[in-house]
């Protein structure tokens, strides 16, 4: 089990490292990671893939395990393969300030802040993890894929499914390999622009297949790496209906709220990109960060008064707006949604014992002490502390206890969310702005003080769906945390590697704003514009009477938006509004404003057909496949972005193009008008 652990962590580590230099925001999948396990050969009888009897294959699989060895070896490489927040940092002051972080401190930093929201997490288990009220959608399609490949393998009902789901992976790994390398016009294709190729609005509206081209209205994608769910906890054929319909309302407002700011020309967006991260001049030029900060890099109040305060495009601004506002949403919505019920648990788990079936079967395990939870997070915070002031982050000691502390109070509100209807908002917005206000004039200490306030939510979140699964398929909680532990410091220390190799390999491609159909710097490039943002110009930028002082106060008109669709359900509770999820919707509203985006109209249709008409009409099938195929193509897809990036997508050093073709066109792939 430990071979295949560490082998597969490391593998996890590296791809979604890679992954994270995407033009779209994609992780690694951890069905794929599931199905990985499987499908290395082995001597044994119940090998997948046979392999000759020799010491070799032996040691490469050693023999069949059972589930819950099969669960460890998941969660501790599903934990490697996720992307740590401090990458950001570290990539933005490489390629924006020519600072390169010492090894030691960048993987002490990397492992500090990984770790840290672990220690926070444990006092939530009550609520988040033990009771039925916790869920978790996302985790339908993985715990069906458990019970596939462990439980009944001499039914024959099983062993069809088995066959449906290695069918489907292979098939989808051979198809993947048109829309991402052969024929890239099938990641979107637009009959929009294939009638005008010549229109920019036609572009922004309908185009979509290359990163930041447009909104992909009506595009059609088959590619599943952009459809599917990303690896990421949202995805058609899992997550709720309800949830998905909301947060495809929200997109449709977002298309409507980008086109009518840039055709009207509001905030000057005419001068810039239509979709961007950047900050620009009033002409439309990159504005140079540097000539307003000091060598430490804090800001000059004199060379910015040269300069003067940047500017967004509306999209950009518009995605602002978004993510402030739905941390009110979401801090309303669970008060009036969620509270009764939370505070009930909580009281009922102190008074009685917690009634949900799987956490009886779970009562044979030892429990992981609260003590433990607190010294790790002591130790961490310890960390912290030290890795901050030798990284002269500018971050003094006091405002990294108070992103602690906010972390620490927003656990419990995202966490209800994520575990009941399977999304978690990102507090990101609000932690920088937060951070702005705190600690004025410092980008780099802007980063940090990010970093700790919303990096130990995520990390949270994530150890708490891990003890979820692990109580559904009955791993002991103590094993759960080691794995999870373990894999955590695996990832850091290759995200680490891996992140420098990118950089020195694709420097040029990672600072413009297109980039690639293979890499981009869009993550690094959005957090670092928000660290200036908030971090240099906080105060001249977005204060009370600015260009941009309204953004601030959408804070208070998210905490108000919940309530009218509450009232509503209270006065026609059978009209379906507590089927609303606010949050979501709001967090939808600047969703478009990066990345490839030709993938909406499919994923809401797919959405439809599986969690409409399959659950309502094939009821039985939907049951017995439907999140098995969602595993299927999900691990399929990621094994094909592996060997493509290495093989022609220039992970090993050297890109190898297809050759131009009518499906592989120079320009945008859907042939809409190329516009920067």
């Amino acid at each position: 089990m430990w071979f295949l652990s560490l082998g597969l962590s490391c593998f996890g580590a590296v791809l979604g490292q890679i992954f994270y230099f995407r033009p779209q925001t994609v992780t690694v999948s951890q069905l794929f990671l599931q199905a990985m396990d499987e499908a290395i050969p082995g001597p044994g009888l119940n090998a997948r893939f046979r392999a000759p009897d020799t010491r070799f294959w032996r040691f490469m699989n050693p023999g069949p395990f059972n589930l819950k060895e099969h669960v460890a070896i998941t969660i501790m490489a599903s934990t490697a393969s996720s992307s740590a927040l401090a990458i950001s940092i570290f990539a933005a002051q490489d390629l924006y300030y020519n600072v390169r972080p010492n090894a030691a401190v960048g993987i002490f930093t990397l492992i500090g802040s990984q770790l840290i929201g672990y220690g926070l997490s444990g006092v939530m288990r009550s609520f988040l993890v033990y009771p039925t009220f916790s869920v978790y959608p996302q985790l339908m399609p993985t715990v069906q894929l458990f019970d596939a490949l462990h439980r009944g393998h001499e039914a024959i009902l099983q062993k069809r499914r088995l066959r449906f789901f290695w069918i489907v992976f292979v098939v989808i790994f051979v198809w993947e390999w048109f829309p991402e390398y052969i024929a890239p016009t099938l990641t979107g294709v637009s009959i929009f622009c294939l009638a005008n190729q010549k229109s920019a609005w036609f572009t922004r509206v309908f185009g979509g297949a290359a990163g930041n081209e447009g909104l992909g209205a009506f595009s059609l994608c088959f590619d599943w790496a952009y459809v599917g769910s990303g690896g990421g906890s949202i995805g058609s054929l899992f997550t709720p209906l309800s949830t998905q319909l909301s947060l495809y309302g929200g997109t449709a407002v977002c298309m409507i709220a980008f086109s009518a700011c840039y055709a009207m020309n509001t905030w000057n967006t005419q001068n810039f990109p239509f979709l961007t991260q950047l900050l620009y001049y009033q002409n439309g030029t990159e504005y140079d960060q540097l000539s307003i900060l000091n060598s430490d890099f804090t800001l000059n109040e004199d060379k910015l008064a040269v300069q003067g305060l940047p500017w967004y495009a509306a999209s950009q601004l518009l995605y602002k707006v978004s993510r402030t506002m739905y941390i009110g949403a979401a801090v309303t919505h669970f008060v009036l949604w969620h509270s009764k019920t939370v505070y009930k648990i909580i009281k009922d788990y102190r008074n009685n014992d917690c009634q949900d079936p799987h956490y009886k079967k779970m009562k044979i395990y030892k429990e992981i002490s609260n003590w433990w939870y607190l010294a790790i997070f002591i130790g961490t915070t310890a960390m912290a502390l030290a890795t901050t002031y030798a990284a002269k982050s500018g971050l003094p000691w006091w405002a990294l206890f108070v992103s602690l502390l906010f972390a620490f109070i927003f656990i419990p509100v995202i966490g209800t969310l994520n575990a009941t209807v399977g999304y978690a908002p990102s507090v990101e917005n609000m932690v920088q702005m937060l951070g702005g206000a705190l600690v004025p004039g410092k980008p780099v200490a802007n980063m940090y003080f990010t970093m700790y306030g919303f990096n130990p939510v995520t990390q949270s979140l994530n150890l708490l769906r891990d003890l979820k699964l692990g109580q559904y398929t009955k791993l002991p909680p103590r094993v759960t945390f080691a794995m999870q532990g373990i894999g955590t410091i695996i990832g850091g220390l290759l995200n680490f590697v891996i992140m420098k190799t990118v950089i020195g390999a694709q420097r040029t491609v990672l600072r413009d704003v297109q980039g690639t159909n293979v890499w981009s710097g869009q993550q690094v490039q959005s957090y670092n514009s928000a660290a200036i943002a908030w971090g240099a110009l906080g105060k001249p930028l977005y204060a009370t009477g600015t260009r941009y002082g309204f953004v601030p106060y959408m804070l208070l008109v998210g905490l108000l938006f919940p309530i009218p669709f509450w009232l509503l359900h209270k006065k026609y509770p059978k009209f379906g509004f507590n089927y609303v999820f606010t949050p979501v919707l709001v967090a939808e509203l600047g969703i478009l404003s990066v990345g490839i985006n030709s993938s909406l109209f499919s994923s809401f249709l797919l959405a439809i057909y599986s969690q409409y008409y399959l659950r309502k009409y094939k009821a039985t099938w939907f049951r017995k496949y439907n999140f098995l195929l969602s595993a299927a193509l999900d691990g399929g897809t990621s094994v094909m972005v592996f060997v493509y990036t290495f093989a022609v997508g220039g992970g090993s050093g050297k890109v190898i193009p297809f050759p131009t073709w009518a499906l592989n066109p120079k320009g945008n792939p859907d042939y809409c008008k190329r516009l920067t």
